[in-house]
This record gives C-alpha cells, sequence and structure tokens, in this order.
C-alpha cells in the first residue's frame, strides 16, 4: 500500500466495518483499555450496542459497558455465556493470565472466529490453549486505536476462511488502519513499527519540549509547538504523493536552519539509534513469544 492511499483506506474503514459486521454478535473477553477502544470504533461506525457482548470479572467493568447498552456477562460465574451464539469473539486479556480465562470456555467454541490482542502469544500457543482450536486470527493495534486512529497488523492461521478474514479485518479496520501480513514472524516487525512505536513518537516530542525550553520558551508554548508541528507533519506524509525523505528535502534550504538541525541529526546517527531501538523492541517480542510457550 502507497503511502498516497491511507487517506483512502482510512475513509473506507466505516463502511467497511458496517457493512462487514452488520447484525454480527461480537463477544469481548476481557474490558479493559484495548477491549474498550475496540468498541468505541465499533460504536463510531454504526454497530449497535446490543450486538456487543463483554465478558469481564469485575462488576465496575461490566457495569460501564451496560451502562451502554451492550450486553454483560460475569467471566467468574459464567464463562461459557459469551460464546453461545457469538459470531466473533475477540480475547483481550493480558497474555500472564490468557490460559486460565480460555480454558474456562475452550470447549464451548464451534467455528467461531476467534481474534487475539494479546502480545507475544502466536496463534499456535493460542490454539494449544483452547485445545487444538484452529479459527484464530492474530492482531497487533497500538493505543492510538482509543481515537480510531490505530494502526493494526493481522495475521491469519490457514483454518480462516475468506469470510472470517474480512470479517477480523472490518472489526480492527473500525479502529484505524488494518493491514495484514503474510507470515507470523512478522508480527514481531508490526510490534516494532506500529505496536510499540507510540511510545516513540512520544519520547520524540517529549525530548523537542525539553529543548524548546532549554532554547527559551515557556513548557506551555513549547508544549504546543512541539505537539502541533508533529500532527501536521504526520498528516502531510499521509496527505502527500511525495515520500518522507522528498518532504524532508522541500522544507531544507541550502546552508538553513533545517539543514544545520538535520546535519547535527545525521552526524549523531539519529537513524541508526532509530533502527537499534527498533532491532531491540523485534528482538524482545521475539523474546516473549518464546517465553510464552
Amino acid at each position: 500500500m502507497s503511502v498516497s492511499s491511507l487517506n483512502n483506506e482510512k475513509s473506507n474503514n466505516d463502511k467497511l466495518s458496517n457493512d462487514k459486521l452488520h447484525n454480527k454478535k461480537i463477544s469481548f473477553i476481557g474490558g479493559g483499555n484495548m477491549a474498550q477502544a475496540l468498541i468505541s470504533g465499533l460504536l463510531a461506525c454504526g454497530v449497535k450496542p446490543e450486538m456487543i457482548t463483554v465478558s469481564a470479572p469485575s462488576m465496575e467493568t461490566r457495569q460501564r459497558f451496560a451502562d451502554q447498552h451492550m450486553h454483560t456477562v460475569d467471566a467468574k460465574t459464567e464463562p461459557k455465556a459469551a460464546i453461545t451464539g457469538a459470531d466473533i469473539i475477540v480475547l483481550a486479556v493480558k497474555p500472564q493470565v490468557m490460559k486460565k480465562v480460555v480454558s474456562a470456555f475452550a470447549d464451548a467454541l464451534d467455528e467461531q472466529l476467534v481474534i487475539s490482542v494479546a502480545a507475544g502469544l502466536s496463534t499456535e500457543v493460542l490454539s494449544d490453549m483452547l485445545g487444538g482450536y484452529r479459527h484464530i486470527v492474530r492482531a497487533m493495534p497500538n493505543t492510538p486505536a482509543t481515537i480510531q486512529m490505530g494502526a493494526t497488523g493481522l495475521y491469519a492461521t490457514a483454518n480462516i476462511t475468506d469470510t472470517q478474514k474480512q470479517l477480523a479485518e472490518a472489526l480492527m479496520a473500525a479502529s484505524g488502519l488494518a493491514m495484514w501480513v503474510d507470515f507470523e514472524q512478522q508480527m514481531h516487525a508490526v510490534t516494532a513499527v506500529a505496536g510499540s512505536a507510540p511510545a516513540y513518537v512520544f519520547y520524540f516530542i517529549e525530548s523537542m519540549i525539553d529543548g524548546a525550553i532549554a532554547l527559551g520558551l515557556d513548557k506551555e508554548q513549547a508544549s504546543a509547538l512541539a505537539m502541533q508541528t508533529v500532527l501536521g507533519a504526520a498528516q502531510m506524509t499521509i496527505d502527500s504523493e511525495d515520500s518522507p525523505s522528498e518532504l524532508r528535502r522541500k522544507v531544507m534550504s541550502p546552508n538553513g536552519t533545517t539543514q544545520a538541525a538535520i546535519e547535527s541529526m545525521q552526524h549523531n546517527e539519529i537513524a541508526r539509534q532509530i533502527g537499534e531501538a527498533m532491532q531491540a523492541c523485534y528482538d524482545r517480542s521475539q523474546a516473549l513469544s518464546e517465553e510464552m510457550k
């Protein structure tokens, strides 16, 4: 997918999700931050709240979703209730407790689409936890999904039908960009460039603010200018037919201020350091996956 096509992809998300998910019953196992983000996206694109069920052990969590007219299930006393009749089941609990949670309802699965958003758990490990169940899609969303601006990588096992693949994409596209990878190993790269990457941007913004304060601006001025600049630059990159490299070159005047800043970054090998950081993220993702086996 080209950079210039991202806008069209995003603008089609709501229609895609609404069309594909129409009259589909969706059950979320877990009601934490990521579940809330994905549900917000579904509601925003027109999925009716009564088509969504949330299974959670906390009464407070269940009440929050019930107040929005969704069905809720007590995960402790009736774990299989959320599975019965569901077309799509989203596993949105922490990897460390996944086995305990899914063992309570694994034998009730009946060819439904299962989507896991748990980091580090391979489809093979998930299948083992689910007693050999194979209709699994693995997703790696990121935190901007909370404002329907997420970027999600998806991987499907060979047992997923074309229809199920379309459903998985529609569900994740409700919260932003959804993109498939061909090999599960590539999910580690997705983690490095999307799943963990919002933190890189936050760190960059944080550093810009600190730098601006050191140069004489107050914190409010520095924060507003840094955040708006990053937002605007990202939107320009999406909207433009030019590559990020070309956009950068267009900002740089010979012997000007921008060139001085970029040459300083190049001298300090910022690109290499970013690459090394992403490699560290990739390696840790691989290690976590191995630890979960």
